[in-house]
């Protein structure tokens, strides 16, 4: 027989904005990252894995445009790579 748990999760104010700018930062990382594979496959053919955008997430994370992603936990941007 096997078992379900349902829990239901009612953040605070602060927390909604975490996880709202959290879950932003991932959407931007994975388009970003999805856009730079689409464009080096159908103009060279190229793949581009998991580690080369890895890197390429740390050198945006440099960017002075792209400096909000430092304010966000790496764990949830490096999964939403993963994902991709």
């Amino acid at each position: 027989m096997e078992k379900a748990y349902r829990y239901r999760f009612y953040p605070t104010t602060e927390q909604q904005s975490l996880l709202r700018r959290t879950i932003g930062c991932v959407r931007l990382v994975f388009n970003r990252a999805l856009a730079t594979r689409t464009e080096a496959w159908y103009e060279r053919q190229e793949r581009v894995d998991y580690d080369q955008t890895s890197t390429m997430l740390t050198s945006w994370k440099k960017l002075e445009d792209l400096q909000f992603l430092n304010e966000v936990s790496c764990v949830p941007l490096q999964q939403g790579l993963r994902h991709l």
